[in-house]
């Protein structure tokens, strides 16, 4: 083989190779039913938002950045499954669960719409989510889903993901098997978590 042809193979086979890395992409994307595109799209939405609602509770002095990603989980007692407190706990329920909720309520095959940290931390669930707690542990199962850690595969996944989106199969421990579409949360640029929105396809 002369240098000119063992030039152009070369070349060919790094062409196959950008091929095999850009296809996989191409048909993660192709994947995505007309309602997984919605989802999609309003999750971006619904990030926007919560993005600029916590950098407004930095930029004014409410929360400090550290205070934001601040992972110390101070169990709340008697509590099953377990609930946590953290640093901003409180502001995350005073200025984001509105935005959850306005786009909860865009379509009827949504079931959640909410922001976790890295660890699958969610501070502030939907207000549907977001009852008050009774002796009853099934009610609150699935009544009362706030401050937990969803740390299990699924919602590990979404959590640490910095592609621009996910999405993954479910399966809620309601019982219920759900889509579940997340995209990443950024504040002043550094990963924080993800926005995740669960429905039925």
């Amino acid at each position: 083989m002369n240098a000119a042809t063992f030039s152009h193979v070369r070349h060919l086979s790094f062409l196959f190779l950008l091929l095999l890395l850009w296809v996989p992409s191409a048909q993660a994307q192709e994947a995505l039913t007309g309602f997984d595109l919605q989802v999609k799209t309003l999750a971006e939405n619904c990030r926007a938002e919560v993005q600029n609602e916590m950098e407004k509770l930095i930029s004014t002095g409410r929360v400090s950045m550290a205070q934001m990603f601040d992972t110390f989980y101070i169990p709340i007692p008697n509590t099953n499954p377990q609930k946590f407190k953290t640093a901003y706990d409180k502001l995350t329920d005073e200025v984001l669960r509105i935005i959850l909720d306005k786009y909860l309520e865009q379509d009827k095959r949504i079931l959640f719409v909410v922001a976790v940290d890295r660890n699958g931390y969610l501070p502030t669930h939907n207000t549907r989510y977001s009852r008050p707690l009774t002796e009853d542990e099934d009610f609150n199962t699935k009544n009362n889903r706030t401050k937990r850690l969803f740390n299990d595969r699924t919602g590990l996944a979404a959590a640490r993901n910095q592609n621009p989106f996910l999405l993954q199969k479910y399966s809620r421990d309601t019982g219920e098997q759900l889509a579940d579409l997340s995209v990443p949360i950024k504040v002043q640029g550094k990963h924080w978590g993800a926005l995740r929105v669960g429905y039925k396809r």
